[in-house]
């Protein structure tokens, strides 16, 4: 037996036209998605060549790793190695300080609100697998002394507990560190602690120098990292800097890292005479003999340092 044909309303028809549309639409819209993430991914993995130096100068750039130099207010001196992320340590430390610094501005001669030592620093500066700074728990420390304690003897308990102290937990604290990178254009960085004991925590030279552009900046970030020694208050030990080299002429700061999968790093600033001028140069030295141990790659970054900060120094006073 034969059924009649069941006519279809034209409203019905319809309804399934704009369906069939919506889903071609959703269809093409998922493979336009997937090409441009795919494009996006491609782009990520392949890095922007380095800016070309507007000073063409004859320096001893390191065998290994890489570097990046540039004078504060005309350019770039160059790079040398490839620029893709490695850890770099303790080198970390100085964008924990900038967003503290950032968020917490301190003027010349002022200490700053007082941070309490709680127990896990406590805790965490008796140990002996990392760079720590002698606090007790209960101990009141001002803003200004615990920066000098993150930066200068490089205490990875005091930057925890200042990343606690801003942003209520170090994962917190990290999140606003990535996206103070990002607005610094730090593309290839990423942070997954405050201290740089991590050696997840990664960057380049390039980008490093962005942050340091900016952190020199600011005036007591300047006179922190420029200090030979300090000490915590009713402890007679003197704590002295990681970063031997300020003793060298024109030397004023910055940070040293090193780690074993690290290596040595080193971010520096130096003074220097051009065009009858001083000028701010900056440099960042990073991945120097990794593998071997924290000590080592240490001195490897300072003496690949200390070599560019001479002949910046003498190459700019000719010109």
């Amino acid at each position: 037996m034969n059924r009649p044909l069941v006519e279809v309303p034209a409203m019905c028809s319809a309804r399934h036209d704009v369906v069939r549309s919506v889903l071609w639409a959703c269809a093409l819209a998922l493979m336009v998605t997937g090409v441009s993430g795919c494009v996006g991914s491609a782009r990520s993995d392949v890095r922007a060549a380095p800016p070309r130096p507007v000073i063409d100068l004859s320096l001893p750039w390191p065998s290994e790793g890489q570097a990046g130099i540039e004078v504060v207010g005309v350019g770039g001196l160059g790079t040398s190695g490839q620029m893709r992320p490695v850890p770099i340590a303790s080198v970390t430390k100085v964008m924990t300080a900038h967003v503290i610094l950032r968020d917490h501005p301190l003027k010349d001669g002022e200490a700053g609100p007082l941070i309490e030592v709680d127990r896990t620093a406590a805790t965490e500066s008796l140990s002996g697998r990392e760079s720590t700074a002698p606090v007790r728990e209960g101990q009141r420390l001002s803003l200004r002394r615990s920066l000098e304690l993150m930066l200068i003897p490089s205490g990875n308990n005091v930057a925890r507990l200042l990343a606690r102290w801003d942003a209520g937990s170090q994962e917190a604290f990290v999140a606003k560190m990535n996206a103070a990178a990002a607005g610094l254009g730090m593309a290839d960085t990423v942070y997954t602690g405050a201290s740089g004991n991590e050696d997840s925590t990664v960057s380049t030279a390039v980008d490093q120098l962005k942050l340091a552009r900016q952190v020199m900046k600011d005036e007591v970030f300047r006179q922190v990292v420029a200090m030979t020694e300090t000490t915590v208050p009713g402890d007679p030990s003197v704590l002295r800097n990681t970063n031997t080299l300020l003793d060298r002429p024109g030397v004023i700061g910055v940070k040293t890292g090193s780690g074993t999968a690290a290596g040595g790093n080193l971010m520096w600033a130096v003074k220097a005479e051009m065009d009858g001028r001083t000028r701010l140069v900056l440099g960042v030295v990073l991945a120097q003999s990794p593998g071997t141990n924290p000590t080592a790659g240490k001195y490897a970054a300072l003496d690949a340092g200390d070599r560019l900060i001479t002949a910046v120094r003498k190459e700019l006073a000719s010109r």
